[in-house]
Order: C-alpha cells, then sequence, then structure tokens
C-alpha cells in the first residue's frame, strides 16, 4: 500500500501520453521520456536515463514477446546487433563509472549526447520512409558478409547511445537496418530492432542501477501509465494519419535537442 500511495499521478499520466505516442508512431519510449523527465519535471539528467533504461526493458520486453509469438523476429539480425552493443555499453559504463569515482562531472557529457541523439532520432523519423523506398530500388545483392559487419558496428554505436542518452534503439536503430536488409519485411526489422533493445537496455539499465541513478518509485509511476498507454495506441496506430504524425513527432524532437544544446 506504501507504494500505492507514492505512485505520482503526473509521472503516471506521462507514462501513458509518451506510452499512447509509441504506440501510435513506433518511435522508442527513450526519445520521449528521458527529455520530458529531464526538461518538464527537472529530474537529473542520469536518474532519466538511468530509470528510462529499465523502464525501456520492461515495456519491451512484452513487445518482443508479441513478435516472437506473430514470427516476426530475425534473431539473427538481433544477434548481430547485439554482438556490437552490449560490449559497448559495457565498455560506456565502465567509462561512466571512471567519471563517478574521480569526481568527474558526467551530467553534461549525457545531456549533450541526449540532445544529439534527439536531433538524430528526429531526422530518422522523418527519413524513414524515403529510405525504405530508395533502398527497395537496389538490384545487386549486397555482400554478406559486409551486411553482418556493417550490422556489428551500428548496435557498437547503438550500445554507446542508449547508454549515454537512453535514446536510439528506436528510431536510429530502424533506420540501420531498413539501410542494411532492404528486402527483409519491415515487420520483422520492427521486431528484431525492439528485440535487440531488451538485453542492451536492460544491461545498460542494471548498469546505471549501480551507479546509483535509477529512481524506482519513478519507473513504477511511469510503467502505470505507460503499458495502457501503448495498448492503447497500438490499437488505433492504423487509424492515426503517419504523414501528419511523425513530421510533427520529428519537429518536437528537434526542437527539443536543439534546447538541450543550449542549456
Amino acid at each position: 500500500m506504501d507504494i500505492l500511495h507514492a505512485i505520482s499521478p503526473s509521472f503516471a499520466l506521462s507514462g501513458f501520453v509518451v506510452g499512447l505516442l509509441v504506440g501510435l508512431t513506433g518511435v522508442g519510449g527513450g526519445s520521449l521520456m528521458t527529455p520530458l523527465l529531464v526538461l518538464i519535471f527537472s529530474v537529473q539528467a542520469t536518474t532519466a536515463v538511468g530509470t528510462d533504461l529499465l523502464y525501456a526493458a520492461i515495456t519491451k520486453t512484452f513487445g518482443t514477446v508479441v513478435h516472437h509469438r506473430r514470427k516476426t523476429i530475425d534473431w539473427r539480425v538481433t544477434r548481430r546487433l547485439a554482438s556490437g552493443s552490449i560490449p559497448a555499453a559495457i565498455f560506456t559504463l565502465a567509462i561512466l563509472y571512471e567519471f563517478e569515482s574521480r569526481g568527474g562531472a558526467s551530467p553534461p557529457l549525457i545531456t549533450i549526447v541526449l540532445a544529439c541523439a534527439l536531433i538524430l532520432t528526429a531526422v530518422c523519423v522523418v527519413s524513414h520512409r524515403w529510405l525504405r523506398l530508395l533502398t527497395a530500388t537496389r538490384r545487386s545483392e549486397p555482400d554478406p558478409r559486409r551486411v553482418a559487419a556493417l550490422t556489428i558496428t551500428a548496435g557498437l554505436v547503438l550500445g554507446v547511445l542508449v547508454t549515454l542518452s537512453s535514446v536510439g534503439a528506436g528510431a536510429i536503430g530502424m533506420t540501420a537496418l531498413v539501410l542494411l536488409y532492404p528486402r527483409t519485411p519491415i515487420a520483422k526489422l520492427v521486431g528484431s530492432d525492439i528485440a535487440h533493445a531488451v538485453p542492451l537496455t536492460l544491461i545498460a539499465g542494471t548498469g546505471h542501477w549501480l551507479l546509483g541513478s535509477v529512481n524506482w518509485l519513478l519507473l513504477s509511476s511511469l510503467l502505470i501509465g505507460s503499458l495502457p498507454g501503448i495498448s492503447l495506441g497500438s490499437h488505433f496506430a492504423a487509424r492515426v494519419p503517419d504523414r501528419i504524425l511523425r513530421p510533427l513527432l520529428a519537429g518536437t524532437l528537434m526542437l527539443v535537442g536543439i534546447r538541450m544544446l543550449r542549456s
């Protein structure tokens, strides 16, 4: 009962809104939740990132189960991404630990990376469909070994970005997969990207927890709101005009990223 009384209605409502948008657009919750916590609720950047990483690990686990049942996960792609992202996440956590142990200022680093990741996400959100059409016109088959190496490299970049900012596993990861696997059905790319995000965000989030940058009551409040929000948004996703919603979302992310760079 004490935990229920400590749940914040404002955080739960924010979780619902973010979950609704994630369900409607498919854009990762980190690009929406983390700046919301930092700019609107004045949560410290490290706490916002750490809490959001575990929030993403829990919510995307449910998404992975759904995609697995629908057979829309290419586990080969997921393994390739993870083989780059997991070592990168562990290395990045070690760097953060060094900052912490030496009294360095890691929050400015996290804020800068978060702002840059938001701007990059905004570009990916609006260019996603155009890139899909562009790659679909390729006639030559890509070299499998080159594709595998580039996928691992993409995972490495995502590991660093996600660990520092909790942003990147959604729109940025999907953009990379669309470019690398143009002939793979989009549903399988989405499922593979979500499945890859689970171990990445879990490991990164656990690392942030060990560094003391996870707020468990905040996490509980966000989950209570976001889980029904994601369900509702997914239900109405096909009825919302994507050509209007995605540019608006991208514009918002771009403005937020620029504001965070100036702060």
